[in-house]
């Protein structure tokens, strides 16, 4: 009778697949078809399908779901997808150390980042990590501050940029920078005549939100528990252009940071007016992989994140890391 290790060990030896199938599995996964992801991989689609039909039998169970026009991942095929883009980064991260012995400081870094960081910051800070090791390839994904964790804790990206608020990380951290909300409110609207506001004054209007997962959706809905008032959120969107376009259109008021303010108010669609309050500071934190996970290049880049100087593109002053503890406190 065999063991449960000659077993494990029988099933694992069943397996056989290569790193073609692998982003053909991811494509497909993206793209929903079979016959675009060969084409973005340069397969025959007949070969291709094959291909996706031998991956699911060796592991006996399907990982798309057959749509009439298309394809989708079934619950496990999305289990697997994470494993997928994990093996494909540590092959990515294998081959950045690869150029990097043989050219210096070469090579790809995954960079994951919320989306108010990527508008205020991320341009220059690229910028300049450019400007200082040219050989780096950055390829930044945004998404929102539990994405940023979940990518870099999953070893999707090697870096992360997201909002302390979220809670702690048993990543290695470090202060990255701090942003101040403003409050954007539709012309005409009765808060839009007020210098200042607090949070009791924006509680009792329809609020745009940001979609689930954002830091700042999150913390807003945990300011009005704790204050005993209840948030009315009937509108929640992916981003701040499309939280813009709703203020404009009289839909309700938004939260957002003064620079995105600034970067989306022109034509004067809306008007913005200051917050009162700490709870209207922000404060980003960088993670990044463990060290013995981490390439050459990706330490680089992380390290000049961390302590580039920065200016103001409005002042000329400079920009400091936010003053706290590097691993952020936990949500309450």
């Amino acid at each position: 009778m065999a063991t449960l290790h000659e077993a494990n060990f029988s099933a694992l030896d069943r397996i056989h697949f290569d790193l073609t199938t692998l982003r053909l599995f991811e494509a497909t996964a993206e793209l929903g078809a079979v016959t675009k992801a060969a084409e973005r991989i340069f397969l025959a689609p007949a070969a291709a399908s094959r291909r996706i039909q031998e991956f699911e039998a060796q592991f006996g169970i399907p990982l798309f779901e057959r749509l009439p026009h298309g394809m989708a991942l079934t619950d496990a095929g999305r289990a697997l997808l994470a494993h997928v883009r994990s093996m494909m980064h540590s092959v990515a991260r294998m081959q950045d150390d690869a150029s990097a012995f043989r050219q210096g400081n070469m090579g790809v870094v995954r960079l994951a980042a919320c989306t108010s960081a990527v508008l205020q910051f991320l341009a220059q800070d690229i910028r300049r990590c450019q400007d200082e090791y040219p050989g780096i390839k950055i390829d930044l994904l945004e998404a929102n501050s539990q994405g940023v964790v979940e990518a870099v804790t999953r070893g999707v990206a090697d870096i992360g940029i997201y909002e302390s608020t979220l809670g702690g990380t048993e990543l290695p951290t470090q202060p990255y920078r701090e942003d101040r909300l403003v409050l954007a409110v539709p012309h005409g609207h009765p808060l839009a005549k007020k210098k200042r506001v607090r949070l009791e004054d924006i509680l009792p209007h329809e609020v745009i939100g940001l979609s689930e997962g954002a830091a700042l959706s999150l913390a807003l809905g945990r300011l009005a528990a704790q204050s005993g008032q209840v948030l009315h959120m009937r509108v929640m969107v992916r981003s701040f252009h499309s939280m813009a376009a709703m203020i404009a259109q009289g839909i309700g008021i938004g939260l957002m940071p003064a620079k995105v303010a600034e970067l989306l108010v022109g034509g004067d669609r809306f008007g913005t007016v200051a917050v009162e309050g700490e709870w209207a500071t922000r404060r980003f934190v960088l993670c990044h992989q463990p060290a013995h996970a981490m390439s050459g290049s990706g330490m680089a880049v992380a390290a000049m994140l961390a302590t580039a100087p920065r200016k103001s593109s409005r002042s000329g002053k400079a920009l400091r890391p936010v003053s706290q503890i590097a691993k952020p406190a936990s949500a309450k």
